[in-house]
């Protein structure tokens, strides 16, 4: 049965890489549960280019098997502090990946 990450993540989150980049990092306390959001694949540069409006090529993706996590950075829309930038501290942009499902 497919659960949401939000339920398999020990911490999903996002934040400032500087003023042009957001980084998000989805972490685990489970290594089984880490293993199966990795080999389901459901996480991949493809996801995080169409969810945010990025081009692939922006997306620096990172899978560390040593601390059950995902890294993943991406330029932001708009500088942080810019007219228009609506999150500053790029604290709120990963709530898109709380639903996504990941099947058995």
């Amino acid at each position: 049965m497919a659960k949401k990450l939000m339920d398999l993540a020990a911490l999903i989150r996002s934040k400032n890489a500087g003023p042009f980049v957001m980084t998000f990092d989805i972490m685990f306390d489970d290594p089984g549960k880490y293993e199966r959001v990795k080999q389901s694949g459901v996480l991949t540069p493809e996801l995080f280019s169409k969810l945010y409006s990025t081009p692939p090529e922006g997306v620096h993706f990172v899978i560390c098997d040593n601390a059950l996590a995902f890294k993943v950075s991406i330029p932001r829309p708009v500088p942080a502090g810019d007219l228009g930038c609506s999150d500053m501290h790029a604290g709120q942009q990963y709530a898109p990946l709380l639903d996504i499902e990941v099947p058995d």
